[in-house]
């Protein structure tokens, strides 16, 4: 039997939600099952999504996040993946920066979000975290961070520094580009 690594995008498909779907959509490219098209084959891309969502974010309550960069970066790429609009989220974590829970605490239009930092720190305060990670998309296509973006950080560094929540780090995300403000050298 060959490995999966080596199968086609219809047989793994096929391996996963059985052989009697059409999966000739997805020969090419697998963007098909993710799209926000209303179907089968979407709401079985929606089932695996979720799945994937829910594994990574396993694995950020087992094990310290900051070791974990490449778990971190994935699930946030797939927690933003296919919006239309700027959403703010905030990954709440333990004194062993273990994830607590991660939280949309703001929603906006496709270029800005409205963020308010008594809000951020009333969250971090209810989940009786130690740390955040701040996050927001940027649907544009741009991971680039703003001014305005890198001066909302500050504030938030700054408001929740008084109660000793750390802000460890801001991820930029913008379809599979991530920018990390901590490894820009910006926190």
């Amino acid at each position: 039997m060959t490995h999966v690594r080596h199968w086609t995008n219809a047989q793994l498909l096929a391996c996963l939600f059985g052989t009697r779907g059409n999966y000739r959509a997805c020969e090419e490219t697998l963007e098909p099952l993710f799209s926000e098209m209303d179907g089968k084959l979407q709401r079985k891309g929606q089932a695996l999504r979720e799945v994937l969502r829910r594994w990574l974010e396993e694995r950020l309550r087992r094990g310290e996040v900051m070791g974990q960069p490449a778990v971190v970066k994935d699930y946030l790429r797939l927690i933003f993946k296919g919006q239309t609009h700027e959403s703010f989220w905030v990954l709440y974590l333990d004194a062993q920066h273990q994830l607590i829970q991660a939280e949309e605490l703001f929603r906006g239009t496709l270029t800005q979000t409205a963020v308010y930092p008594r809000e951020v720190l009333k969250g971090a305060l209810r989940h009786n975290a130690a740390a955040i990670l701040l996050s927001h998309n940027h649907p544009s296509g741009m991971a680039r961070p703003s001014t305005a973006d890198r001066q909302l950080t500050e504030v938030l560094k700054r408001a929740l520094g008084l109660v000793d929540i750390r802000v460890l780090d801001h991820f930029v995300v913008a379809g599979p580009e991530l920018v990390s403000f901590a490894e820009q050298g910006w926190l």
